[in-house]
């Protein structure tokens, strides 16, 4: 890739087989890097995110997942990051849409940010590939209704509300997990007002386990169920986990969510008609020990291992 591009990643996440963005995959899945950090409300940083959730992936050994039995292994390459502008975020979304719209028809995509505006071009992307609007299920501390940032038309708190009003997403297939930070009523219940489910950090606490989420789980597989199942994007901003779990991130949230519970909605709920994801919002400045970075590396990695055994034994739809 160009070395024009400052912050582009060239270590491979899993050590798994590099590609190049703007060439066709081996692989049925496939990672990619998207180095932008150029919406953020406090602190800067998520631009190095795919760089260092790819280094702490290697810590992963063979990659065999305990529950779901497969490894990303021989189905997955890294095609690096996206040779986009970092200093203009028309100017990134500009560049970006080319660049994704083939991986997407391509390949099951898996994506390393970034900021979180970067989900709102994923998505006009997969709308466009479908040809219909997407279901979503967001994991978040921060309700990203916002209806401007801060004075601007778009931002990394904004892009849930843009994408509801663009017709993007599914207003009743909109599913936020997490949720806490400080906000008005009306941002705040936003996706739930327009049809779609909220699940606060304050609903969850102390569900940990499979059976003690049973409730949420089943809340949401009807849903999907009751939409026919449509396509359905996970958008993952490592900020949803309370800071104790994952400090490196630009706008952390106390009261937030344990890694258990990530992992046990992720594996149960990968079933499901999943067409691709991001994870979001890692800033290595702020880590301590990495905690950020392998946190997110999993999320991943279960994501993926998840989705591959789906394809190995029939989907329960």
């Amino acid at each position: 890739m160009s070395n024009s591009f400052a912050f582009l990643s060239n270590t491979a996440f899993m050590k798994l087989p590099q590609g190049d963005a703007r060439q066709p995959s081996p692989t049925p899945y496939a990672i990619a890097g998207i180095a932008w950090d150029g919406c953020v409300t406090n602190r800067p940083g998520a631009r190095f995110g795919p760089r260092a959730i790819r280094e702490a992936s290697h810590m992963l050994c063979d990659g065999t997942h305990p529950l779901f039995d497969t490894s990303p292994e021989g189905h997955c390459s890294d095609l690096g990051d996206l040779p986009l502008p970092n200093t203009s975020l028309e100017a990134m979304r500009a560049a970006m849409l080319p660049l994704i719209a083939p991986m997407i028809a391509r390949q099951h995509m898996a994506w390393l940010g970034g900021d979180h505006s970067i989900t709102l071009p994923l998505l006009r992307a997969y709308k466009a590939h479908y040809g219909r609007p997407l279901a979503v299920i967001h994991f978040d501390a921060h309700c990203d209704t916002w209806e401007d940032h801060f004075g601007e038309p778009s931002g990394h708190g904004t892009w849930v509300y843009e994408a509801i009003q663009e017709g993007l997403v599914l207003k009743e297939g909109f599913v936020q997990i997490g949720i806490r930070s400080a906000g008005l009523r009306e941002a705040r219940e936003y996706v739930k007002e327009q049809g779609g489910l909220i699940f606060d950090a304050r609903t969850l606490r102390g569900l940990e386990s499979p059976i003690q989420l049973s409730p949420v789980l089943q809340q949401v597989e009807e849903r999907m169920a009751a939409l026919d199942h449509p396509p359905l994007y996970l958008s993952l901003d490592i900020d949803c986990l309370d800071p104790a779990f994952a400090p490196g991130t630009g706008t952390p949230e106390p009261g937030g969510m344990t890694t258990n519970q990530v992992f046990s909605i992720l594996e149960e709920l990968a079933p499901l008609n999943f067409v691709g994801m991001d994870c979001v919002e890692v800033a290595p400045p702020y880590d301590h020990a990495e905690l950020t970075s392998y946190a997110a590396a999993q999320c991943v990695w279960t994501y993926l291992c998840g989705q591959l055994a789906k394809a190995r034994h029939k989907p329960r739809l």
